[in-house]
């Protein structure tokens, strides 16, 4: 048996992109967007529209996000999004055709604005960008209380497939617990009314952790999910972030072992339950029914294609360059980024990111490959890159295999045990360059 003694902490990092964005740096001097994709292959490409409001700011949150609008100000963010897509969508010229693969409106919650300006959203997308959102994937978030009726019947009339619900916990103690007011009847309300829409396919997010919830709680609360017959159940750790609601009444350095312990009784119990429920593991978080009906064709490869962001919380990838906005978590800071992108006339250059050289894309490869419950072929990534995963990282995946946390050694397809996907988080930072873990460690929050 394995000495879980040795075994890294398990809630460390959550790797949903590469490099982590805390990595990224002014751009000095400002490279134009045209440049940035000129040579760029456009044809699967993905697009993103960030919309940074919410009603309430959640205690673990840390996204790029304010609580409430003054008046006019959603509005303007509308405008500016306009000025940036019209930019962007000249700067990607027409000698090559520029197709998008999917789509998806994050935030904050899309939903925190109004129906006229939902509307507005998806003609950027489709009218500016050119994205067809009938004839694509598009993922859009939402909160219970965002989620009304006028709203929602925007987004499924525009060709909405994926609508994500944070719910968080079906216990209204749990809510609170995580600094999220919200009440079950609410909850159940918007599950109805989006039930009522032809969008097919519906996310619920859960979070396990939260103080005070124990193996009884969490099964209400995946069982109050799955009486919904969710499409998809991502199931996430509460983390607790620097400058969050959480983050400034917790000594994040105390020692937290039990908490973990807790957190992985929580996770396993979770993920036994929604497997014997007719459910199958995308990855540590995402849960997939095993009878869900697609969204619709999607040759997106996230490792590999590229990725129009819209917005000052988005990113934009490139073969060489990752670039966004200025980021920031505490609310003054926020605010601040948010009132100089709504005042901003001039979109042409990338401001912050980071350059992809070395073998930093062979990482950002592994890595959104790997934590997939799918793994990857390795004759593929050896194609890619012209040598196979050892080669480049014979360490880090020796140390994967002695702890137990690769399946089917010897087999041309790389992937996770089950122990190792619990372990997903911790695993992830142990295929960061030394670069990228400098300037995250030299980065101040804000």
């Amino acid at each position: 048996m394995i000495d879980t003694v040795a075994l890294p902490r398990p809630y460390q990092n959550y790797v949903y992109a590469y490099p982590h964005k805390t990595a990224y740096r002014p751009l000095t001097p400002r490279p134009a967007i045209a440049d940035l994709w000129s040579g760029e292959s456009t044809g699967a490409l993905s697009l993103y529209l960030h919309i940074p409001f919410c009603e309430v700011r959640c205690g673990f949150c840390n996204l790029f996000t304010r609580v409430g609008a003054p008046d006019g100000l959603t509005g303007r963010y509308l405008d500016a999004l306009t000025r940036q897509a019209e930019t962007v969508r000249a700067a990607l010229g027409d000698t090559q055709p520029v197709r998008f693969a999917n789509a998806a409106f994050g935030g904050g919650t899309p939903t925190f604005l109004e129906a006229g300006e939902l509307s507005r959203l998806c003609d950027i997308a489709e009218q500016v960008m050119g994205a067809d959102l009938r004839a694509i994937p598009l993922s859009v978030e939402a909160s219970p209380s965002t989620a009304t009726a006028d709203r929602l019947g925007v987004l499924a009339e525009r060709g909405t497939t994926r609508l994500s619900l944070g719910v968080q916990s079906f216990i209204d103690e749990e809510a609170r617990a995580a600094v999220r007011p919200q009440r079950r009847a609410d909850v159940e309300a918007a599950l109805g009314r989006i039930r009522d829409t032809d969008i097919p396919v519906l996310n619920i997010d859960l979070i396990y952790g939260i103080d005070g919830q124990t193996a009884a709680s969490w099964r209400l609360s995946l069982d109050a999910a799955l009486a919904w017959r969710p499409e998809e159940i991502y199931l996430y750790p509460l983390y607790v972030r620097p400058l969050t609601g959480l983050g400034r009444n917790v000594d994040s350095v105390a020692a937290e072992h039990d908490w973990d312990e807790e957190r992985l009784r929580r996770y396993e119990q979770g993920r036994d339950h929604l497997l014997a429920e007719g459910y199958t593991q995308v990855s540590m978080r995402m849960f997939r029914r095993l009878d869900a009906p697609p969204q619709g064709p999607d040759d997106y490869a996230c490792q590999t294609d590229g990725m129009i962001g819209l917005g000052c919380g988005a990113r934009s990838y490139t073969s060489g360059v990752h670039y966004s906005f200025d980021y920031a978590v505490a609310p003054r800071e926020v605010r601040a980024i948010i009132d100089t992108y709504t005042t901003t006339t001039d979109f042409t250059g990338a401001a912050y990111g980071r350059v992809i050289d070395g073998d930093e894309a062979e990482r950002r490869y592994l890595l959104q490959s790997l934590l997939q419950a799918d793994g990857f072929s390795v004759a593929e990534y050896r194609g890619l890159f012209g040598r196979d995963p050892g080669d480049g990282f014979a360490p880090e995946l020796e140390s994967l295999a002695e702890r137990g946390w690769l399946a089917d050694a010897g087999s041309d397809r790389l992937r996770l045990s089950p122990r190792g996907l619990a372990y997903s988080d911790a695993i992830g930072p142990e295929f960061f360059s030394p670069a990228v873990l400098a300037a995250m460690a030299a980065y101040e929050h804000r």
